[in-house]
C-alpha cells in the first residue's frame, strides 16, 4: 500500500482535499454562528438534484452542482433572513429540490456511478482539472469572505443592532448563502452530500469549544478541518474504506475531544 504514495492521484486528492478543507474550516465558524447549519444540508441535497440535472441534458455534473447551489442560495436568502423564515425557504426549496432529483434519477436510469460519487465523496478520483477548479473556487470563495469578514462578523454576533447601525443584514445574508453555496459545492468531492456537515459543521463546533476569540475560531477550525481531510486521506490510502467514512469519524473523534479540553480548561 505504501507504493500508492507515487502515485499522481493521491498527490491530487491531497492537494485538492488541503484546498477544500480551508474552505470548509474558514466558512464553517460562520455557519455555526448563524445557526445555518439546515441550510448546509438543504444546499447540499440541492445540489445533487443540479448535478442530475446536468447529467441528464449532458453536461458536466459540477456545472449543474454549482449552478443549483446558487439557485436555491439566491432563493433562500430572498425568502427569508430571520431564523424561522430562513427555516421555512430552506425546507420548502429543499422539498422541491428533492422532487426534481428524484424525476431526474428516473428519467436517466444510468446514472448510478456519478450518482454515488456526489452521495459519499470520491476525492481519490480527482483529476488535475478538478484541483485546478478547487483553488479557484476556493479562491473566490476566500476573497470574498475577506472582503465581507468584519460586516459579516458584526451581523452574525447581533443582527438586530447590526441592522439598527446600517449594516445590510439583508445584502450580506444573501452574499453569505452564496459564499456558503461554493464551499458546499467544493466540499461534495471530499465527503459527498450525505456527510457534508462533517466537514463544514464539526470542525467549527469543535474550535468554539477551544477558543471564543474569533480569529482563532476561524484558524482552529481551518486547522481541524485540514487535519481530519487528510487523515481520511491516508486511511483510505491504507484501507479499502471511503475518505469519507474516515472523514466523518475524525471529526467526530476532534469535536469530543474540543468538548473534554473545553469542559477542562472552564473547570480549572
Amino acid at each position: 500500500m505504501t507504493s500508492l504514495w507515487g502515485y499522481a492521484f493521491v498527490h491530487q486528492a491531497l492537494l485538492a482535499g488541503t484546498i477544500t478543507a480551508i474552505v470548509a474550516g474558514a466558512v464553517g465558524p460562520f455557519i455555526t454562528a448563524r445557526n445555518m447549519g439546515f441550510a448546509v444540508h438543504g444546499l447540499a441535497e440541492v445540489a445533487f438534484t443540479g448535478a442530475a440535472g446536468a447529467v441528464l441534458v449532458g453536461i458536466a455534473p459540477e456545472i449543474g452542482l454549482v449552478g443549483a447551489c446558487f439557485l436555491a442560495a439566491l432563493a433562500i436568502g430572498l425568502l427569508g433572513v430571520r431564523l424561522r423564515e430562513r427555516d421555512i425557504a430552506i425546507g420548502t426549496v429543499l422539498a422541491f429540490g428533492m422532487g426534481l432529483g428524484v424525476l431526474f434519477l428516473v428519467l436517466y436510469t444510468r446514472y448510478a456511478t456519478e450518482a454515488f460519487s456526489i452521495l459519499f465523496g470520491a476525492i481519490l478520483a480527482v483529476s488535475v482539472q478538478d484541483v485546478l477548479w478547487s483553488a479557484g473556487v476556493g479562491a473566490v470563495v476566500l476573497a470574498a469572505l475577506i472582503a465581507v469578514y468584519r460586516p459579516l462578523h458584526f451581523a452574525s454576533v447581533d443582527p438586530e443592532v447590526a441592522e439598527a447601525r446600517g449594516v445590510p443584514v439583508r445584502l450580506l445574508s444573501v452574499v453569505f448563502l452564496l459564499i456558503m453555496a461554493l464551499a458546499v459545492a467544493e466540499a461534495v468531492q471530499v465527503v459527498g452530500i450525505l456527510l457534508i456537515l462533517s466537514l463544514l459543521i464539526t470542525p467549527a463546533g469543535a474550535a468554539r469549544r477551544l477558543t471564543a476569540h474569533p480569529g482563532r475560531v476561524v484558524a482552529y477550525s481551518i486547522l481541524i478541518a485540514v487535519g481530519v481531510t487528510l487523515g481520511g486521506i491516508v486511511g483510505a490510502v491504507y484501507t479499502s474504506w471511503p475518505v469519507s467514512f474516515f472523514v466523518a469519524s475524525l471529526s467526530l473523534a476532534a469535536y469530543l475531544l474540543a468538548r473534554g479540553l473545553g469542559g477542562a480548561q472552564a473547570r480549572a
